[in-house]
């Protein structure tokens, strides 16, 4: 088996439900991982043979922590004298432009499956540095604000819990303007 999100993923077991609602163990030895998702072929094959697919939620590793990012940037930049010239409008700008290369990755592919299934192993490659490129304007412009980015998230997701409570939303898009009290 192959796991490409840092996990040992041999040997995992998962409950599958087959055509008849019965439950039986399904040991994913022969299910392949690609960045925490499985494989076109590997869900196809599992579904033919009576199982629904449960794939484990996709987990980053611990390390490196967004401090870590943010100091191997500020050592980063420092080495190169460019702190002149990364003022919060500029790593704005280049994020935005960052952005607009994720984008184009996505472009022209209609709906495109979680874990990615149709890509090649490039074009995941492609869009691991796009996406990294993101993060680390993203922490850069976080840190030249001064704003504490785990911290920010703790108090957004309060809001939003507020915002928009599970027992009022659940499978629901609409805006929190929309629901009634």
């Amino acid at each position: 088996m192959m796991a490409t999100n840092g996990k040992e993923a041999s040997g995992v077991r998962d409950d599958v439900s087959s055509s008849n609602g019965c439950r039986k163990d399904f040991t994913t030895t022969n299910l392949a991982l690609v960045n925490g998702a499985a494989t076109k072929a590997s869900i196809h094959s599992m579904l033919q043979n009576g199982g629904t697919v449960h794939p484990e939620r996709f987990t980053f590793s611990p390390e490196p922590t967004i401090e870590d990012i943010r100091r191997m940037q500020a050592e980063f930049t420092d080495e190169r004298n460019w702190n002149q010239f990364h003022q919060p409008r500029n790593l704005l700008l280049a994020m935005v432009g960052e952005v607009g290369e994720v984008s184009e990755l996505f472009q022209w592919r209609g709906e495109v499956a979680e874990g990615l299934p149709d890509w090649t192993e490039s074009e995941r490659e492609q869009l691991a540095h796009e996406l990294s490129d993101v993060l680390i304007y993203l922490v850069e412009l976080a840190e030249k604000c001064r704003v504490d980015l785990p911290q920010a998230v703790i108090r957004k997701m309060a809001l939003n819990r507020m915002k928009y409570p599970a027992s009022k939303v659940r499978g629901s898009a609409k805006k929190y303007t929309e629901y009634k009290d």
